[in-house]
């Protein structure tokens, strides 16, 4: 699974650093937001801020690093895919 990220500013209230995260079909499927060092549940790490598509409504953990983020994001849409395919 290829994605790409291209880096964006998020207003969480701390203007965040952030990535949006598209698929191989260059549809935005995720918005990963990097917390700050001031944030008191995950402080440094990588939070889905929006899913969209199959990664909609979907809340994982925060992520250690973008590896870890896309690593996720790819096994949930290949999951995804093969499911769509097992469909008649």
């Amino acid at each position: 699974m290829s994605l790409t990220l291209q880096p964006v500013r998020v207003n969480t209230g701390f203007e965040e650093e952030g990535v949006l995260v598209f698929d191989e079909h260059q549809r935005l499927v995720v918005v990963l937001v990097h917390l700050s060092g001031r944030n008191e549940i995950a402080p440094g790490q990588w939070f889905l801020e929006a899913g969209f598509g199959p990664l909609g409504g979907v809340t994982p953990p925060p992520f250690a690093d973008l590896d870890a983020a896309q690593d996720w994001i790819s096994q949930c849409l290949a999951r995804r895919a093969l499911s769509s395919s097992a469909l008649p």
